[in-house]
C-alpha cells in the first residue's frame, strides 16, 4: 500500500473492465506477441477520455520490432501512443540519453513498490520539486505510473498522462494493475526464452570453437611429429645398409631438423598443459595485489630480458587489486611479457609495465595492467588475427606455440575480463589484461 496525501488510494481495487480482462488472458496465453499486448495495452488505456499520452519504457529487453520506438542510452527503449490530435510528446530526441526522459525522482520511490495515481501535481509536497518543475515544463496536471517489476527484476514502466488535475478512473487503475502484471509474466516468459537462445548459440560457438582448437592442435603436433619420423627413418635405413661415415653425415645433416620438430612439439605440449593447471586449478577468485604479481613475472623473466637486451620498467601502485585466479593472473602476464621480450629489435629494447583503474563498459570498476613495447609492432591485419590459436608473426627459428594469447584471453574471460592489445608497425605493441577490480555483489 502507498500511502500520501499527494497521492491517490490505489490500495482498494474492483471489478475490472471485460476488455481489459480479454487482452490480459490473450497476453497471458501468448496468442499475441509481446510488442502487439504492449500496444494493445497502450491503446486500451487510451480509450479512457482522460488519458492523452501512454508512455512505455523498457530497460531489460529492447523490441522485436523498433519501429515506433526511440532508443535511449546503451540499452533502454521508449515509446508513446497519443489520443489522435494530441501535440504533446514526451519521447526525447534521437541519440539523447536516459537522462533526457522524465526523471520524477520523487514519484519514481513509491512507482516501484505498485501502481502510483497523482491526481493534481500542485499537491505534491515540497520534497518534490524536481517533479513539479519537469510535470510543468511538459504540460502534465496528473499522471499514473506503474513500473513493470518482478522480484526485483526491472523490465521498464508504463505511465499516463493527463493535462487535466482531478482524480482517476478506478477502473482505469484496476485495468492497469491487471495489464501490469501481465505484461510483466510475458516479459519474464521472453527473458528466460531470449536467455535460453542465447545459451543453446553460446554452447553452439564453443563446441563449433573446441571442434576448430582440437583440429588446429591436431594439425600443429601432426607436422612436427612427420618430419620426426620421416627423418628418423632415413637415419634408420642409413644406419642399416650406409657405411659409418654416411650415417655420421646424415645424423649432422638432419639431426637439427629432429630436435626443432621435438621442440615444437614440447611447446605446444607445454602450453596445453600449463593451461590445463590454470584453468583446473583449486584457487579461489581473490583480491590480487597487482604489484606482487608484476614483481614475480619480471623476476621469472629477468634472465630472457637480459639475454635481449631489453630493458623492463615497472611502475604499479601497491594498492592496485583484481578479483581473480592468482595463478591466472601470472600466467596471463607471463605471456604478454614474454611476448614483448621475444619480439624485439635486434639491439634490444624497452618494456613498460603500468596498471590503472578505469570503468568498463557496463560501468563497473576495472583494473587495467598494459605491457608496452617498443618492439617492431604489428600491421592491422596481424593484429586481427594474433589470438588466434597457432597464429604466429615471429621470425622463423624463433621458439614458441603460438597458443600464448588466445589461452590468456581465455583464462581472463573466465575471471570476467579480457585480454586486448593495439600495435603500430615500427612503433610498437601494447597489449592489456583487464580484470574488474572488485567481487560481483552478494544478490
Amino acid at each position: 500500500m502507498i500511502d500520501h496525501p499527494a497521492l491517490q488510494d490505489t490500495s482498494v481495487s474492483g471489478p475490472v473492465s471485460g476488455e481489459a480482462a480479454a487482452l490480459a488472458a490473450v497476453t497471458l496465453r501468448g496468442d499475441i506477441s509481446l510488442d502487439t499486448a504492449i500496444a494493445r495495452v497502450a491503446e486500451h488505456l487510451l480509450a479512457e477520455q482522460r488519458v492523452e499520452v501512454v508512455i512505455t519504457v523498457l530497460t531489460s529487453l529492447s523490441p522485436d520490432d523498433e519501429t515506433g520506438w526511440t532508443r535511449l542510452g546503451g540499452r533502454a527503449w521508449i515509446r508513446e501512443w497519443k489520443r489522435p490530435g494530441s501535440v504533446r510528446s514526451f519521447v526525447p530526441p534521437p541519440g539523447a540519453g536516459p537522462e533526457a526522459a522524465l526523471t520524477m525522482p520523487w514519484m519514481s520511490q513509491f512507482a516501484r513498490r505498485g501502481i502510483v495515481a497523482l491526481p493534481d501535481r500542485e499537491l505534491l509536497p515540497p520534497e518534490a520539486a524536481q517533479d513539479v518543475a519537469e510535470l510543468r515544463r511538459e504540460g502534465v496536471g496528473s499522471l499514473i505510473a506503474s513500473s513493470l517489476l518482478s522480484e526485483g527484476d526491472m523490465f521498464g514502466s508504463m505511465s499516463t498522462v493527463s493535462t487535466e488535475s482531478g482524480p482517476w478512473s478506478q477502473v482505469l487503475v484496476d485495468d492497469l494493475r491487471l495489464l501490469n502484471a501481465a505484461l510483466v509474466s510475458r516479459l519474464m516468459l521472453e527473458q528466460s526464452r531470449r536467455a535460453l537462445a542465447e545459451a543453446i548459440e553460446a554452447g553452439t560457438e564453443a563446441q563449433l570453437a573446441y571442434q576448430q582448437f582440437f583440429a588446429a592442435v591436431g594439425h600443429e603436433l601432426r607436422t612436427p611429429l612427420a618430419a620426426v619420423l620421416g627423418y628418423t627413418e632415413v637415419l634408420l635405413d642409413d644406419a642399416a645398409h650406409a657405411p659409418a661415415e654416411v650415417v655420421s653425415a646424415g645424423m649432422l645433416r638432419d639431426g637439427p631438423v629432429i630436435l626443432r620438430a621435438c621442440d615444437q612439439v614440447l611447446a605446444v605440449v607445454d602450453s596445453l598443459l600449463g593451461a590445463g593447471r590454470t584453468l583446473s586449478g583449486d584457487d579461489q577468485r581473490q583480491d590480487v595485489p597487482i604489484a606482487d604479481a608484476v614483481a614475480d613475472v619480471v623476476h621469472w623473466h629477468r634472465t630472457p630480458a637480459r639475454t635481449a637486451h631489453v630493458e623492463m620498467h615497472v611502475k604499479v601502485d601497491p594498492a592496485v587489486t583484481a578479483y581473480a585466479h592468482s595463478s591466472g593472473v601470472r600466467q596471463v602476464l607471463t605471456n604478454l611479457l614474454g611476448n614483448a621480450i621475444a619480439h624485439h629489435h635486434p639491439d634490444g629494447g624497452n618494456v613498460h609495465l603500468t596498471a590503472e583503474a578505469l570503468l568498463g563498459e557496463s560501468g563497473k570498476e576495472m583494473v587495467r595492467i598494459i605491457v608496452r613495447d617498443d618492439g617492431p609492432g604489428l600491421t592491422a591485419d596481424q593484429l586481427a588475427h594474433v589470438f588466434e590459436p597457432f597464429v604466429r608473426f615471429a621470425p622463423s627459428g624463433r621458439k614458441g606455440s603460438g597458443l600464448g594469447l588466445s589461452i590468456s584471453r581465455t583464462i581472463a574471460e573466465r575471471d570476467g575480463g579480457a585480454v586486448r592489445g593495439e600495435s603500430t608497425p615500427g612503433v610498437g605493441s601494447s597489449f592489456w589484461l583487464e580484470l574488474p577490480a572488485h567481487a560481483p555483489p552478494v544478490p
